[in-house]
């Protein structure tokens, strides 16, 4: 079997419950909530009134409750807007600490998912001690209702923080705003439409007109990308900046950042103009610049 590793995640989770959180939910964020089944879960964007992200999130449904997923600075900004209408709908909304979030990555995640009892027909599935939800064939948040038994927990290794786990998430071009970030991008920047976190066909909801015109209008000239650089320091870094001649110009700014300590390297994801060449001369703004390479992203950068 191979080496299989877990860690307590730095995430946060919004709970909604009530008659009306399907409707309520429907008309603040991004995502098509009817396409939300047992089975799956979906990324999803909150955004002010023009369009600018508070959060993207991950949305599932367990029990009685949806779910989200999200930074702790994506939650601070996200829930007091996702609330503010909220007295005038059957629904409450509140940050719940009652589930504990998991991150177990490895190579071959398959036989500790068998001993566990998960099985994946789409990219969520109900177990006995909560809910899993399948990022890739390397990654699973455990979402658990209940404590995992010794027999379980003694599967993995378990790692002390979840940077290890961040900078997988960042590798796999996962959107995640930091608190310099929050409010600050509209969705298609953070790439949210290329891994299906934007329905153009559901209909109206909070920051949709600047939405729908970047995408028709074809006004948006920026993107996430995912950055590598050698050792710790540039995971410190704000903004990006790049070589023009002689000098170096500001280029983008990090959202998003993590150092993986097995192969000494920071992860990083920043906002550049969309049509940045992949071999750019870039390195980070700080007292002591590292040189920064593009990554391949996993996904295109479709307007779907």
């Amino acid at each position: 079997m191979s080496q299989i590793y877990a860690c307590q995640l730095s995430d946060k989770l919004i709970e909604l419950t009530g008659a009306d959180k399907k409707s309520y939910l429907h008309g603040q964020i991004t995502q098509d909530i009817n396409l939300l089944k047992e089975d799956n879960f979906l990324w999803a964007g909150h955004c002010s009134g023009k369009g600018k992200l508070w959060a993207v999130s991950k949305l599932f449904s367990f029990e009685d409750s949806y779910l989200n997923i999200l930074s702790s600075d994506e939650l601070s900004a996200s829930l007091p807007e996702l609330k503010k209408y909220a007295v005038f709908a059957k629904v409450t909304i509140a940050e719940t600490t009652e589930y504990q979030l998991i991150g177990l990555y490895g190579d071959d995640l398959q036989p500790v998912l068998d001993q566990m009892g998960i099985e994946f027909v789409g990219n969520a599935a109900t177990f006995s001690y909560g809910k899993a939800l399948k990022l890739s064939e390397q990654r699973v948040i455990l979402c658990l209702s209940k404590t995992l038994p010794e027999s379980l927990t003694s599967l993995f290794t378990w790692r002390e923080d979840d940077s290890e786990w961040q900078s997988l998430s960042i590798k796999d071009g996962e959107p995640r705003l930091n608190h310099t970030a929050v409010g600050e991008y509209v969705p298609q920047m953070v790439n949210l439409q290329a891994i299906g976190g934007i329905s153009f066909t559901k209909g109206c909801y909070t920051g949709q007109e600047t939405v729908a015109r970047m995408k028709y209008l074809g006004k948006n000239k920026r993107a996430m990308f995912v950055l590598s650089a050698p050792g710790q320091t540039a995971s410190l870094a704000e903004e990006i900046e790049q070589q023009v001649s002689e000098n170096w110009r500001r280029a983008g700014k990090v959202i998003a950042s993590a150092y993986h300590a097995p192969s000494d390297t920071s992860y990083l994801l920043a906002v550049m103009p969309n049509d940045i060449e992949q071999d750019a001369a870039l390195r980070s703004k700080q007292e002591s610049p590292e040189r920064v390479t593009i990554e391949p992203l996993p996904y295109t950068l479709s307007d779907n």
